[in-house]
């Protein structure tokens, strides 16, 4: 973990997952405050917002701390652009390869002090090619984590990904991740840290609304569900939530789009855009409005450790105790 947190800046290893709504300036200060190193998650934010959240953190901590950017985003370059105005430290680059030129407007010449890029592996292949392409360090995030998730397992890629990559660069695992022992397991096989997103919701200082608090505080692992894909035709990214009216309500929508395609009553283009628009806006009613049944309550499989509201710095102490507990145990 000394890695890690000299690769962060960090006294623990611990990224704050960047969640949309949830990772704004309260929490990312607090999860630095404490020690650990919080992410902003841009999301869809336009330069402007961006710009204010960051200044907006900046007041209310002076600890390193990222920002996470989308690499689907349309105004990614101005985004970037905020950043270095900022000199933020380390950009998290999520949804995909860095596109074309990104690399440079983060790192290269003429970027005044170049932040440190943290890219997202979801497979070996791309583990080394990010790393050949002049990526700082890794996050290996498993299907177990909320939100946008891939389709292996956490343990299964840390074994996969960390023999073969760990020396190059520092990887951090997330995804599922709910306790210090979990942590103490994959730093034992090379990890220089961890990311947690879900453990960090419930925190004191996160501005999620009761209801999506108390949904998390009732949860349990198995109702965390991965959303389902009712026809090849209408392609649906896989998210992870709490499943509720909203989910349900999803696939009867699907049912519904995908008779309207065999009947000829949709163009394919119409169709996809029905089920794509379905969810928009779904994570903010969630998160801001409280709405938890027609919402998209986002969250990992870790949920059923989340078992009351607590301050941040009690969150990683906690955790880093049962990490350090672990490994003493293994060298005893």
């Amino acid at each position: 973990m000394a890695r890690g947190c000299e690769f962060l800046g960090s006294e623990v290893a611990i990224l704050g997952g960047a969640m949309s709504w949830v990772s704004e300036r309260n929490l990312v200060a607090a999860i630095s405050n404490a020690g650990g190193f919080g992410v902003i998650a841009c999301g869809a934010m336009t330069p402007e917002l961006l710009d204010a959240e960051i200044a907006g953190t900046k007041a209310l901590t002076d600890k390193p701390f990222g920002v996470n950017l989308i690499t689907m985003h349309p105004q990614l370059f101005d985004l970037i652009a905020v950043c270095a105005k900022h000199e933020v430290t380390h950009i998290v680059l999520a949804g995909g390869l860095p596109p074309t030129g990104s690399l440079d407007a983060i790192k290269g010449p003429g970027t005044g002090k170049p932040a440190k890029l943290i890219c997202f592996a979801p497979a070996l292949s791309l583990a080394k090619k990010l790393i050949r392409s002049g990526v700082d360090a890794l996050v290996v995030e498993g299907m177990e984590a909320g939100g946008h998730i891939g389709p292996v397992s956490t343990s299964v890629l840390a074994q996969e990904i960390l023999p073969e990559v760990a020396q190059d660069v520092p990887v951090f695992v997330a995804g599922g991740i709910g306790r210090g022992e979990a942590i103490a397991g994959y730093l034992d096989m090379g990890a220089a840290g961890v990311q947690l997103g879900t453990r960090f919701v419930c925190a004191t200082e996160s501005i999620a609304h009761a209801n999506f608090k108390k949904a998390f505080i009732r949860a349990s692992a198995r109702d965390a569900i991965a959303s389902v894909q009712i026809d090849p035709r209408l392609p649906v990214i896989p998210v992870r939530a709490l499943k509720n009216a909203g989910g349900e309500l999803f696939t009867a929508k699907q049912r519904e789009v995908a008779q309207l395609l065999d009947t000829g009553s949709v163009e394919m283009a119409e169709a996809q855009l029905q089920i794509e628009h379905y969810w928009a806006g779904a994570l903010r009613r969630a998160v801001i409005d409280g709405d938890v049944e027609h919402g998209s309550v986002m969250a990992g499989q870790s949920v059923g450790m989340v078992r009351k509201e607590e301050p941040v710095a009690d969150i990683i102490a906690a955790l880093m105790g049962e990490a350090v507990q672990a490994l003493e145990k293994r060298a005893a």
